[in-house]
């Protein structure tokens, strides 16, 4: 035979189709991984003015829940289970459960060093009035928006997210 000539050898085949096997899955988790991440969500540092038209446009598109409502390191998230939020274009947010509805407001602003503050504001039930402060967006989706409060008073931190329904 011709040197260079591709023999079959049985004791071979086996190993390469391995070892390309074994390529085989590390590419594809690689990609998999890689496409796994939300494009839509953008990190705080991300987020400025500009990008106040596109956030509220989401949330008031929908209705939304909380899926996470910690106050200073205390998980809150169970007084809001049942509860939809909506936020209208006029300002109006409502929350209602089937039973209760309570009506607040919200609004967006942004500040002198071009941050973006979500405010949230209710005068009661207790469960809601807590709510009411001017949120930095951490992060946001067209789907979920995360905020977070840091307290200049004692630097505790709160965390609220939304999430559509």
């Amino acid at each position: 035979m011709p040197r260079g000539f591709f023999l079959y050898n049985p004791k071979t085949l086996p190993m390469k189709r391995r070892m390309m096997f074994i390529a085989i899955t590390l590419l594809s988790m690689g990609l998999i991984n890689s496409c796994s991440k939300d494009d839509e969500t953008k990190v705080k540092e991300d987020i400025t003015a500009t990008d106040m038209s596109e956030i509220k446009a989401a949330v008031e598109s929908g209705d939304w829940r909380i899926t996470n409502y910690t106050d200073d390191d205390i998980d809150e998230t169970t007084n809001y289970v049942g509860y939809t939020f909506t936020f209208n274009s006029d300002g109006i947010l409502g929350a209602t459960n089937g039973n209760i509805s309570v009506s607040g407001a919200w609004s967006m602003t942004s500040s002198d060093v071009d941050e973006l503050d979500f405010n949230i504001f209710f005068t009661s039930p207790d469960i809601f009035e807590v709510l009411a402060d001017d949120w930095e967006i951490n992060k946001y989706s067209s789907t979920k928006i995360e905020l977070i409060d840091v307290s200049s008073e004692d630097n505790s931190t709160d965390y609220l997210t939304f999430e559509k329904i």
